[in-house]
């Protein structure tokens, strides 16, 4: 706090100095306060958005390549080549495959999830995403360590 003692006109002129000691606490505060909700109060979340990088894929015999597609009639289809799978089958085709290609592998190398075939995921554009969500989930549920997307570069313009 500020305090005035004598003065030039004397103890009995008034004081025309105004104390802005407390007004600067006041803000402080204040500042404080706001820079503390305004990050609250703000309801995005800030992503920074990857650049896509086509890597090449070597692709083994043993991988599995699932194509994902909306239907017409609102259901998903899920193909392993041209054949057309429900999700249950995918599972127990996905279980068959990795159980054969684990029991390939020496003790050591299964404990290598590089050693496992991956799963490869080609989805059309216009999928909705609890297709291809649900194709994701099915695979890691059987056991796949890796499983990718498989997607087309942009056309150089």
């Amino acid at each position: 706090m500020g305090m005035s003692v004598g003065g030039e006109g004397g103890e009995d002129a008034p004081m025309s100095d105004i104390n802005t000691t407390p007004l600067v606490d006041v803000m402080l505060v204040l500042l404080i306060i706001f820079l503390i909700t305004v990050p609250v109060a703000n309801k995005t979340v800030k992503i920074k958005m990857a650049n896509i990088a086509y890597q090449s894929t070597i692709s083994k015999a043993e991988n599995i390549v699932v194509a994902v597609r909306g239907e017409t009639d609102n259901s998903c289809g899920v193909y392993i080549g041209p054949k057309r799978v429900k999700f249950n089958e995918l599972q127990d085709l996905a279980l068959g495959k990795l159980i054969a290609e684990r029991d390939k592998l020496s003790a050591a190398d299964q404990k290598n999830p590089d050693k496992y075939p991956e799963v490869h995921i080609r989805a059309d554009k216009d999928t909705p995403y609890r297709c291809v969500g649900g194709v994701v989930f099915t695979m890691q549920r059987v056991g796949y360590p890796r499983v990718g997307f498989i997607s087309a570069p942009k056309k150089a313009t």
